[in-house]
C-alpha cells in the first residue's frame, strides 16, 4: 500500500538563527524564519494525521506568530476533514504538535510510551527548560482517550496501518518518534522535530530543545537509516520543505502524490 503526503504550512514565526543549533553559533542574530507544519498520509483506505499544531488560543500568546488559520482547517482546505482522519500520530507531547488534538472525533491517538510516562511521572515537573512546551489539558485529553480505548500506545517501532509505520527515537523529548510512510517515490520519514531544520540533520548539529544529546544524534541516523533517499526526509519546521517539494498551494507541499 501506499499513500499521498502533504506538508501542510499553517504558521511561521520570524526567528534567529541561534535559536535553531545548539551551542554557540556564527552569526546567530540573523534571520532564519520558522514554519510550522502537520502533515497527512492518504491512501484508498487509510487517512493517517501526523501532528496537530497550534490551538488557535495558545497560538495568540505565541509571540511573532503569525497563525494562518487552525490546523484542521488548513486540511480541511486540502479536502482532508478531520472526521475522515483513522489515526493521529503524536510525534511528541510539546504544545505545538498536541493543540488540536481533541478535534479529531474518530482517529485513535498514536503515542510512544515513553513519551506518556515521561510527562506523566516525577521529572517533566521539576525540569524547567522542557516543562513549559507541554500543555497540560493536551495530557489530560490523550489521557482519557486511552481509557476510551482511543489510543494505541507503541513501545519502539511499530506499523500503524499497512505501509505506515512508527519509530522511537528520543532525543529531542524522551519518545519522540518519527514516522515511515510507503510512497510510490519511496518509503518518506516525517522526521518532525527529531530535525526542525534540514541544517540540523545534514550538518549534524542539534537544535537546542533537546531531552537527551546522544540521543539527537541518534535520531540522526535512524531518520538516515529510514528513509530510501536523503530526498525523501521531511523536516520538522523548515521553510525549505515548500522549496524541494512540489506546491499544491502555496501553504502546501506534495510530498509524493
Amino acid at each position: 500500500m501506499t499513500y499521498r503526503v502533504y506538508a501542510v504550512r499553517y504558521a511561521q514565526r520570524d526567528a534567529r538563527r541561534g535559536e535553531h543549533f545548539h551551542g554557540y553559533e556564527s552569526g546567530g542574530d540573523s534571520p532564519h524564519p520558522t514554519s510550522y507544519y502537520v502533515w497527512a498520509a492518504v491512501s484508498g483506505e487509510h487517512t493517517v494525521v501526523i501532528d496537530t499544531g497550534i490551538a488557535p488560543g495558545r497560538a495568540a500568546r505565541v509571540a511573532g506568530l503569525d497563525y494562518r488559520c487552525s490546523p484542521v482547517e488548513a486540511l480541511a482546505e486540502l479536502g482532508i476533514s478531520a472526521e475522515s482522519a483513522g489515526h493521529v500520530v503524536l510525534t511528541h507531547l510539546h504544545y505545538d504538535h498536541t493543540g488540536t488534538a481533541r478535534d479529531f472525533p474518530r482517529a485513535r491517538y498514536v503515542v510512544q510510551q515513553a513519551e506518556l510516562d515521561y510527562w506523566s511521572g516525577p521529572w517533566a515537573e521539576r525540569i524547567a527548560r522542557e516543562r513549559w512546551l507541554l500543555n497540560d489539558d493536551d495530557l489530560a485529553h490523550l489521557t482519557a482517550a486511552r481509557k476510551d480505548g482511543r489510543a494505541l500506545v507503541v513501545d519502539g517501532d511499530a506499523f500503524v496501518t499497512p505501509g505506515l509505520s512508527v519509530h522511537l527515537v528520543g532525543g529531542h523529548t524522551a519518545g519522540m518518534q518519527v514516522v515511515r510512510v510507503a510512497t510510490a517515490r519511496g518509503h518518506v520519514v516525517l522526521a518532525s522535530d527529531a530535525s526542525h531544520f534540514y541544517e540540523n540533520l545534514e550538518s549534524d548539529r542539534p537544535f537546542p530543545i533537546l531531552h537527551s544529546m546522544p540521543g539527537m544524534y541518534g535520531a540522526f541516523d535512524r531518520i538516515r537509516e529510514l528513509a530510501d533517499d536523503p530526498g525523501l526526509v521531511v523536516a520538522g519546521h523548515d521553510p525549505l520543505v515548500l522549496e524541494r517539494f512540489p506546491l499544491h498551494t502555496p501553504d502546501v507541499a506534495v510530498i509524493s502524490p
